[in-house]
């Protein structure tokens, strides 16, 4: 095949510290007024209710304090804890990466978590899960600064299709990821500890050593159950960070408590003819698979803030490209870019663009990806009776653009089965 899906390797810090020192003391941070929320004890972790987030918060000239201010987890002296708190004072550079990275999309993500009242330190998961690298890809197939797998993006509705993969974007990513962690905090009877261990395990995982310990008269507190070591690591990452910021023994520059992005609406799929002039596009919506072609994605785009009008502007002027109907294209002798692009009304920059080409060269046997440029869809149900040379015959098409469309191999079809045919008027 010659398009490819694209994947950027995360690349992963140094292990956490094996060794461990006595527990740094760490005063709870005293709430404000208007914020309420039950804190989980250092050696239980209690349920927790819905926390409701002071509108003075959003007064901090730095998100990093607009979280610090609205902490609710207890700091813990559990030594994995504390071991992971020796770890990040032992990189003290480490931070100032994961800000750089966090700049544009950590606000938002925090209005995220304080529009659904859930506790503020859900915030500084993408730091755990992917260092804030939108493009992250684990050996486990999770993508994104959330790590969601595709079975559960598919679940909260997150579109992964070859020319977008919505688990790198940050509006459709962070509302899967924050459904996710509320369904899990439900499951688990309100225990957040268990629910982000969930979140990383599995909650199967999680209620199997929940299990296990309630058989045995055991503690079912997150340090006592027999998980996984890396999950056994995960949650002392987030306190350990949490704490870390609390305490304020760790730098965290600053990142300006302002709106940095714009998400505007985008209702059909364009291809950037200026792609130098928005290259920040490519930064700020990473699911897009084949920059400059913003195709087959959300009905969202997110744009600097400073740039929201001249984007409407630009976009408006943009021919749209459709965003739903595509074909394989099997390349034959005689053809070329220009044959191919002038036989499918596209342009030879736009094909290239469409099959990530960097040349112009194409060889016999090989596959492209085109548009259907077609005025009507139309799903037809096989009926008794039915071939597809029949059917090709009855709306004017040809028996290949069917199995094209439909992704068959064979030319067998079943009673009652859909056909999606596109029709042109011409």
């Amino acid at each position: 095949m010659m398009y490819v899906f694209r994947f950027t390797l995360l690349c992963l810090l140094p292990l956490m510290s094996a060794c461990t020192t006595t527990p740094t003391s760490t005063k709870p941070p005293s709430l404000s007024k208007t914020t309420t929320a039950n804190v989980t004890s250092n050696t239980a972790d209690k349920k927790t209710v819905t926390v409701q987030h002071s509108s003075i918060d959003e007064q901090s000239d730095d998100v990093w304090q607009r979280i610090r201010s609205q902490l609710t987890f207890a700091p813990s002296a559990h030594e994995s804890v504390q071991a992971r708190v020796d770890w990040y004072l032992s990189h003290p550079n480490y931070m100032h990466v994961i800000s750089d990275r966090a700049k544009p999309f950590l606000l938002y993500v925090v209005e995220q978590v304080e529009r659904r009242g859930l506790p503020i330190e859900l915030a500084l998961m993408p730091l755990i899960e992917s260092d804030f690298d939108t493009t992250a890809y684990s050996h486990k197939h999770a993508s994104g600064l959330w790590q969601l797998t595709p079975l559960i993006a598919k679940h909260y509705g997150v579109k992964i299709t070859p020319w977008y993969d919505g688990r790198q974007d940050i509006v459709d990513a962070t509302n899967a990821a924050l459904d996710f962690l509320s369904y899990l905090h439900k499951r688990f009877d309100g225990n957040w500890y268990h629910a982000i261990a969930a979140y990383n395990t599995g909650e199967g995982r999680v209620a199997q050593a929940i299990k296990h310990n309630q058989q045995r008269g055991k503690s079912t507190h997150f340090f006592d159950l027999p998980l996984p070591k890396q999950t056994r690591h995960y949650v002392p990452k987030l306190l350990a960070a949490a704490q870390l910021l609390r305490s304020q023994q760790m730098e965290f520059p600053k990142i300006p408590n302002h709106t940095a992005i714009a998400v505007l609406p985008l209702t059909q799929g364009v291809i950037l003819n200026t792609d130098k002039a928005w290259r920040t596009l490519q930064t700020l919506n990473p699911g897009y698979t084949r920059f400059p072609a913003l195709l087959d994605g959300p009905e969202h785009i997110v744009v600097p803030a400073l740039q929201a009008d001249q984007w409407q502007d630009y976009v408006a002027k943009l021919p749209a490209m459709p965003s739903k109907q595509w074909q394989h294209y099997s390349i034959k002798k005689g053809d070329s870019l220009s044959v191919i692009a002038q036989r499918h009304a596209l342009t030879v920059s736009q094909l290239k663009t469409f099959n990530q080409l960097k040349s112009n060269n194409i060889k016999i046997g090989d596959t492209l990806l085109l548009p259907i440029l077609a005025d009507q869809q139309v799903d037809y149900t096989v009926r008794t009776g039915d071939s597809l040379w029949r059917i090709a015959k009855h709306f004017n098409i040809s028996v290949n653009e069917i199995k094209k469309w439909n992704a068959l191999s064979k030319d067998v079809l079943q009673v009652g089965d859909t056909l999606k045919l596109f029709l042109s008027k011409t």
